[in-house]
């Protein structure tokens, strides 16, 4: 009898204890937790009953006042680690510990929120039994902690109608995005698509990116392998506007036009046409050559004004062999440091590519620098005409073999229109700059290839640089996919249960009893 006296503190506190486990795994039976904790609370109030005589002694020892010290100790340990978490979480900050940074955003994403001037709203519909409401706002807190100008708020579309009518929600899983008078809305929850729309209700003013057709290039229209509606998509994405730009150019380009892409012609551009272009790069305009090997020959010496050199060559890599291409599939790890490159660390192919070369002397005002170079195994074949390819030291170069170039072209100076007065803010046409890219292949960015790692990327940096977009510089954001556990909500429960509480506890108890042991010696 006596034992069970003494160990009814003990019998107690596990009471109590499997109270609280019961009540937190299994909330659905709270009538079995309340009877637990009843019964602990009643052991312990029968023991400090039965055992107040002894209870009263040991108040008086020297060994509860030197404990009651430890305690002491403890309470104010606790209370500084309490004030410095609440001076903490004045400033928060974020850490990623995870190697696929699946909880981080992309460059292009934080970069784009660090140049927000006006503050974005986001109207997010979630019912509250929408699965995908938790993912979306975990990411989009992601995004408030980038910029205090981005603002969220979820809105049950069940519970407010009146938003539900006024914004013309259809479907649960909207989020609609508002920066002054403009919005846009999506309905997906990726980071890909929600820069994206971030993008369009933040740009002043939407450029417009022109594809010349009528010389037997592929079109923006064509889904098929060789076409180019994957990029005219993801262009799109990013607020631009993609037209076709016709064989007759006249003599000038439309005036909304931001940037011409000659994607891989087949036959030689008229001379007026060519003429146009160097007006149109001479006055500060932006054109993005792909040349194919082996294809319109007028190209080389039109090029070469520019200070750059086009190779009538073909390019072959050993490289892309082991890589499951063939050897006219060069692949570029590394790249030259450029704005285009900064922080690039993707592969890029290129499906029979000719190399794009920097001649000895440019023009004056022209600058010009590689930015994508093929391995030390590749080489540059210039005996197109034999049907064994086979590398010659004496006719052939020996690799890196770079195939893409950029460059910028000082301005014209142009005679002031007579008819239209100058003004004081008019801008002087020699401060423009243009700015041009040759690549040696066409085929990398059309629809079969866009996706292969970082081709894709790669043609949208470029695309951004000749556009003056900085903002959108780098690497485009990607669908991850994350490894986790599905686990039902009791299992849930169970693990939060044994890690965060049990296992504490278990160390609490282990030190009780050596203390008790030690005190009883």
């Amino acid at each position: 009898m006596s034992k069970l006296k003494n160990s009814l503190n003990y019998i107690g506190l596990a009471l109590v204890f499997a109270a609280l486990a019961c009540l937190r795994i299994w909330p659905h039976k709270k009538a079995a937790g309340f009877v637990l904790l009843a019964a602990g609370i009643l052991c312990i109030a029968v023991y400090m009953a039965l055992n107040l005589s002894s209870l009263k002694r040991g108040f008086k020892r020297k060994s509860f006042i030197y404990s009651s010290n430890m305690l002491l100790v403890a309470v104010l340990v606790l209370a500084i680690l309490v004030l410095l978490n609440y001076f903490f979480s004045l400033r928060h900050v974020r850490w990623d510990f995870t190697t696929s940074k699946l909880h981080s955003l992309s460059d292009q994403s934080v970069t784009v929120l660090k140049n927000l001037k006006s503050d974005v709203i986001v109207r997010a519909f979630f019912r509250e039994g929408n699965m995908s409401r938790r993912s979306a706002e975990s990411l989009l807190n992601i995004y408030g902690y980038h910029s205090d100008k981005f603002k969220y708020e979820f809105i049950d579309p069940d519970k407010n109608p009146g938003l539900v009518k006024r914004f013309e929600v259809t479907q649960d899983g909207t989020m609609i995005f508002e920066c002054g008078d403009k919005d846009s809305r999506i309905t997906t929850s990726a980071e890909e698509d929600i820069t994206n729309a971030l993008i369009k209700v933040t740009r002043e003013k939407k450029k417009t990116v022109y594809f010349l057709e009528g010389h037997g290039e592929e079109t923006i229209e064509d889904s098929s392998d060789n076409g180019y509606s994957f990029a005219k998509g993801e262009l799109e994405k990013l607020g631009y506007e993609v037209k076709k730009q016709g064989l007759a150019l006249g003599e000038s380009f439309p005036r909304d036009a931001a940037l011409l892409i000659v994607p891989g012609p087949k036959k030689d551009l008229l001379p007026s046409e060519l003429d146009t272009i160097r007006n149109y790069i001479g006055d500060g305009g932006r054109v993005f050559f792909m040349i194919d090997p082996e294809t319109v020959p007028g190209f080389a010496p039109y090029i070469g004004q520019y200070g750059i050199r086009l190779e009538d060559d073909l390019i072959v890599d050993t490289v892309s062999r082991m890589l499951g291409g063939d050897y006219f599939m060069p692949v570029v790890t590394e790249y030259e440091y450029h704005a285009i490159t900064n922080k690039f660390r993707y592969a890029t192919f290129f499906p029979f590519a000719r190399s794009v070369e920097i001649a000895e002397t440019k023009p004056e005002g022209v600058t010009v620098t590689a930015i994508a170079k093929t391995s030390p195994n590749s080489w540059s074949e210039r005996q197109l005409a034999d049907k064994q390819v086979k590398f010659d030291k004496d006719k052939d170069k020996q690799g890196p073999v770079t195939l893409a170039v950029v460059g910028t072209v000082k301005a014209q100076s142009a005679a002031p229109d007579e008819e239209a007065p100058p003004t004081v803010t008019e801008a002087k046409p020699a401060e423009k700059e243009g700015r041009i890219a040759v690549f040696g292949d066409s085929d990398f960015v059309a629809n079969r290839y866009y996706s292969l790692s970082g081709n894709g990327n790669f043609f949208l940096n470029t695309v951004n640089w000749l556009t003056e977009e900085s903002d959108l510089i780098s690497i485009q954001p990607k669908t991850q996919s994350p490894r986790t556990i599905q686990l039902t909500p009791s299992q849930g429960r169970m693990i939060f249960f044994v890690s965060v509480i049990l296992l504490p506890l278990l160390v609490v108890l282990v030190g009780l009893s050596v203390w008790i042991r030690r005190r009883s010696l």
